[in-house]
């Protein structure tokens, strides 16, 4: 008997699916990435690593969540009892992530508001820091609560947290089917707006002129796997406990290359709307457009406002858009997000989703409001950097490996992916995840360690943002330490019953 929540419809997992990877990375992420690592000639070594190591991961996900019907701890926990730490530990990843993705997402609805009147003034850069943000204290310090932050945080937890009390089909899937097309129209708005613009074909030219140069550096094949691995939700327990949802019946191979190519879309999308924009931005300015490029929050929230003050019409309308899009693409990403570790609690304690869903995300919403502080900016900082090099990507190399090389379980996955799919996987998957993949993580770690370890020993500080070495310590290393602590702790606690390793347990709130 089949006692665990299922999606609708195959297009319901697909929506959310989708939904969960397209996230603000896509629009603030790729574009700059892209630019910085050859323009054209980067979408070769991007669709290599999409090919090599996004799909084959997506399928791997795929087809564990939906061959042993569980959360990521108890998928690993069926696999090997000894690896059960590896889906805890995928689990606090995105349990850590959970709780500033949040602040971000407030921070989109408060400009949504400010979008109105553009309240954020000629000068966007002071208004970020110091008007909304308020950042008046030193790295480490919290002060007080910033109001114009708390009040969307938390309209931000009450809606997440309303879905997915819902359950998987009322709730997950049905925001989904809302939210995914909402976006996409939103954004293709953006995006006709922005290449009517006077300049936005200088925009597009420096976007997509290929320097092929640049592939021969392994600097950028790194950048490329590593867009492709952040970009696609993998490797923290996401695509586990969506496809574990899955009817018995269903194309597995199929799935994952609509969920990979719609978000490799989506991304592209993103990469012209924002680099239409960036070209009318260097036209105004009279500059080249190498000078206006930037990514991360920086474009969001100061070059993206200045921009807007720039249009020639309806300037309050598409601010509006704008930042309706990446509340919209934040939101399905932070349900997906916070539904690995509601999942994760009632396998393993065997307590209804309501109390999971109550604990888990209210746990979350708390820890969040230190973002929600004036210091709240280089906490924010800092987790993310160290979660996402040290948690995702470490966390990826360690589940391949242990996959494809230690259990030996991929000639299993394929054999279950292939019986139930349309395409069929062969040699290429195999390579791709037990060679491919491995090696340019592995290389990708092995520098990132190099490179931030080695800087706490150094007599002046050269650390990630120029922090202290205590700040680091305390707000960059622990956190993506304590992801993996606490991960194998929760592995070594005994399940609830003797059954619920083996058995799913049931969900409240479905019909």
């Amino acid at each position: 008997m089949e006692n665990r929540s299922q999606w609708g419809t195959r297009a319901g997992f697909i929506f959310a699916a989708v939904g969960s990877a397209i996230g603000l990375g896509n629009i603030w992420r790729f574009p700059a990435t892209a630019y910085e690592s050859g323009g054209g000639a980067f979408f070769i070594p991007y669709l290599i690593a999409l090919l090599t190591a996004g799909i084959p991961i997506l399928i791997m996900e795929f087809t564990m969540g939906h061959k042993y019907r569980g959360s990521a701890p108890l998928t690993y926990k069926k696999m090997s009892k000894g690896s059960e730490f590896i889906g805890w530990w995928a689990v606090l990843v995105a349990f850590v992530i959970s709780t500033y993705y949040s602040v971000i997402i407030a921070w989109a609805i408060s400009y949504s508001i400010f979008s109105f009147n553009l309240n954020w003034g000629s000068d966007t850069e002071a208004f970020l820091f110091t008007d909304y943000l308020n950042l008046t204290v030193d790295p480490g310090q919290t002060g007080s609560f910033v109001p114009g932050v708390l009040i969307p945080l938390i309209i931000v937890w009450a809606v997440v947290l309303g879905i997915l009390f819902k359950g998987v089909k009322k709730g997950i899937e049905t925001a989904n089917r809302i939210f995914i097309p909402a976006l996409v129209i939103i954004f293709l708005i953006i995006v006709i707006r922005a290449i009517t613009l006077p300049g936005a074909i200088d925009g597009l030219e420096a976007f997509f002129a290929p320097d092929f140069s640049k592939i021969g550096n392994p600097d950028v094949w790194v950048a490329a796997y590593g867009q492709i691995f952040f970009s696609l939700s993998i490797a923290f327990a996401i695509m586990i406990t969506y496809s574990s949802y899955l009817p018995k019946k269903t194309d597995l191979t199929n799935n994952a290359f609509i969920v990979g190519f719609g978000n490799s879309s989506f991304e592209l999308l993103a990469g012209i709307g924002v680099f239409g924009i960036l070209g009318f931005m260097a036209n105004q300015q009279g500059v080249p457009v190498d000078e206006v490029v930037s990514g991360g929050v920086g474009l969001a929230f100061v070059v993206f406002p200045a921009i807007i003050n720039e249009f020639p019409a309806l300037n309050e309308l598409f601010g509006f858009l704008f930042f309706a899009s990446l509340v919209l693409a934040g939101l399905s990403s932070l349900m997906s997000i916070t539904e690995t570790y509601v999942a994760g609690l009632v396998d393993k304690f065997k307590i209804s989703r309501s109390k999971a869903v109550l604990f888990g995300g209210g746990t979350a919403a708390v820890i969040s409001l230190l973002f929600a502080t004036q210091g709240g900016l280089s906490f924010l900082d800092a987790a993310d950097y160290f979660i996402n090099q040290f948690g995702v990507a470490f966390v990826g190399l360690v589940e391949v490996v242990v996959i494809a090389w230690f259990l030996r379980k991929l000639g299993d996955f394929k054999e279950h992916a292939n019986e139930i799919s349309d395409i069929k996987l062969g040699w290429w998957w195999t390579l791709s995840l037990s060679v491919i993949t491995p090696l340019v993580l592995g290389y990708t770690m092995y520098g990132l360690f190099k490179q931030n370890l080695l800087k706490l020993f150094e007599t002046e500080s050269g650390n990630y943002g120029n922090y202290s070495d205590t700040f680091i310590l305390f707000g960059g290393w622990f956190v993506a330490a304590g992801a993996l602590v606490i991960g194998v702790l929760l592995a070594l606690t005994k399940w609830k019953s003797s059954e619920a390793a083996e058995e799913e347990s049931k969900k409240t709130g479905e019909g």
